[in-house]
């Protein structure tokens, strides 16, 4: 099998899809962030049968040394390491531009200096901004409506640029708005389900108004392994997402249901971004992923809020998280 390296395998999705290649028997080597403290994320949590089937290279996805290094002996890479919470990026855009962008630049230097087989680049919805028409096709116009989501469509068209400069196999990955175990606590649906098992007596969140397109994070990873395993996807950008969308105060009102609560809801200032920079409706187009992998979504909205609702309400499982206070 082919031997592989997540680049942010650490955190949520990297580490949902650390797991599943090593259950389907790849060779995984995880690039997790350097830290003193020997943390591995989300893989400290894996069982050892998945732990002791996993090689873990502790680096910055900043040092270009550290990227070539650990890219030295495998056929593929999987690029997920980002800064990804868009409140941050308001304020600390230096580091978005440094990780995402540089990042992803280190990742597409290396790979072409080593001749890597295949390269997958992680992007994200936001690259649309809110939609000028549904759904969201990959020929959708790209709107920067944040610093992060600027940083995002920078790495994108560099990841672009070097297979038709270099012809390097890459293909751009665009997993709409993905959930479930293990998201952290600044995403909207683990705020929702935080308030709610604390008891807090209101639930305070930001525009109650804009949809968004929530793929379970298994589905997600599905679709980044189909699109791998299909050559044919080389070169090209593709969404995925469920061809669907609610909005965030019928989101409430689903996990509210399913947790068995009636909370009050309000739009705390501080939790609202720019006006001009909120992205008002997100709902992307599934049919170029149907049309050339085997992916299909396994997960319903409900299926999957249940599952979310079920790992974050295990106090085991989210002793690491600060619910009492407001996560940019």
């Amino acid at each position: 099998m082919k031997k592989i390296l997540v680049t942010g395998a650490d955190g949520f999705i990297g580490s949902h899809l650390v797991e599943r290649l090593v259950s389907l028997g790849y060779n995984v080597k995880a690039f997790v962030f350097y830290n003193s403290f020997n943390s591995w994320g989300w893989i400290d949590t894996f069982d050892a049968d998945i732990k002791d089937n996993i090689e873990i290279f502790a680096g910055d996805i900043r040092d270009p040394n550290g990227v070539y290094e650990a890219m030295k002996d495998v056929d593929a890479v999987f690029h997920l390491a980002a800064l990804i919470g868009i409140p941050f990026s308001y304020h600390s855009p230096d580091s978005y531009v440094d990780t995402n962008i540089k990042g992803t630049l280190n990742v597409l230097q290396a790979a072409k200096k080593l001749g890597t087989e295949r390269v997958l680049t992680t992007s994200t919805s936001e690259v649309y901004g809110t939609a000028q028409f549904i759904p969201i096709t990959e020929n959708h116009p790209l709107q920067g409506q944040s610093p992060y989501s600027a940083t995002k469509i920078g790495a994108d068209r560099l990841a672009e640029s070097f297979f038709r400069s270099f012809n390097l196999p890459v293909t751009i990955v665009r997993p709409f708005n993905t959930y479930g175990p293990r998201q952290s606590a600044r995403a909207i649906i683990p705020t929702i389900i935080m308030q709610v098992a604390s008891d807090f007596p209101v639930i305070e969140l930001g525009d109650l108004t804009p949809t968004r397109d929530l793929v379970f994070v298994k589905d997600t990873v599905e679709g980044f392994i189909q699109i791998f395993k299909n050559a044919s996807t080389i070169g090209e950008e593709i969404n995925i997402s469920t061809q669907s969308e609610i909005s965030i105060g019928d989101l409430v009102g689903a996990i509210l249901k399913i947790m068995d609560k009636n909370i009050p809801v309000i739009s705390a200032p501080e939790r609202l971004r720019p006006e001009k920079s909120e992205v008002r409706r997100l709902i992307g187009s599934n049919e170029k992923l149907q049309k050339m992998t085997n992916w299909v979504p396994q997960y319903c909205l409900h299926d999957g809020l249940v599952e979310t609702v079920k790992w974050f309400v295990n106090r085991t499982n989210t002793v690491g998280y600060k619910t009492n206070i407001y996560n940019i």
